[in-house]
């Protein structure tokens, strides 16, 4: 139970990376608002874990949307203490200069202004809160990607918007750390979700086979590995930690 009590916003929860955080969230006592622009899989993610979960529809590119999000998971929950950035887009595997602009304006909406908005609404929060037990106000933990640290060609501005959320990670824990505000980050390799055909291009046996071997430990990422990585991190046990962007890889960095 090391988030027992904590509330919490998931982005991009309905699938995916997402909805592994939202289990192990709510099986370490957590009170989670599942948010996703597919109703449908939040609903399913909500319902599969209970009562402590609640769907809610949101383009996380919009601020309307974002402040309506943000003042459900109030409504019904209380006040926040979590905010998971975990929503994701990417485009297949394309030569930079094939890039359309409307796949590199979806990228900049839902990889990196989207982080702005929901930061810009927790922030002032996490400010106005009173001390937590060992002296934390709130966490954000951003999803960032190994393609921030070592990208993959083809995939240019998806491997650009994730250096940003690693820089503005680091930054915005330099800047909140004062006021009790942690903000840390998580680097997934590849991973056994809804992305991963976008990331090949075509889910081949010969593409997964070619991922594979870029990574030591032989395997795709999971849900419940990101899953288990973000628990730590937004729990107390790691109140000590800000700033990092822990690699969940299986050693594809090294």
């Amino acid at each position: 139970m090391r988030l027992e009590d904590k509330v919490a916003i998931v982005t991009g929860g309905g699938s995916g990376f997402g909805e592994g955080i939202v289990k192990k969230f709510v099986d370490e006592g957590a009170k989670v608002l599942v948010v996703d622009r597919n109703l449908e899989g939040a609903e399913r993610v909500a319902r599969a874990v209970g009562s402590a979960a609640s769907a809610f529809r949101a383009d996380v590119a919009s601020a309307a949307d974002t402040r309506s999000m943000i003042a459900a998971a109030e409504a019904q929950f209380g006040p926040l203490d979590i905010l998971v950035n975990n929503a994701g887009v990417s485009h297949v595997p394309t030569p930079t200069e094939e890039v359309s602009e409307d796949d590199f304006d979806r990228i900049v909406a839902v990889n990196m202004k989207a982080i702005y908005l929901a930061t810009k609404e927790v922030v002032p929060r996490f400010k106005a809160r009173a001390p937590g037990v060992k002296g934390g106000r709130g966490v954000i933990l951003n999803m960032a990607s190994t393609a921030g640290v070592s990208p993959r060609p083809r995939l240019s501005w998806y491997n650009a918007s994730k250096g940003w959320v690693i820089t503005a990670t680091r930054a915005l824990a330099v800047e909140l750390a004062p006021f009790g505000i942690r903000v840390v980050a998580l680097n997934p390799v590849a991973g056994e979700t809804p992305l991963l055909k976008t990331f090949m291009g075509a889910d081949t046996p010969e593409n997964r086979a070619k991922f594979l071997a870029s990574i030591p430990i032989g395997r795709f990422s999971q849900p419940e590995d990101l899953g288990n990585a973000a628990c730590f991190l937004c729990s107390d046990e790691a109140s000590m930690i800000t700033g990092v962007a822990m690699e969940v890889d299986g050693g594809r960095c090294i």
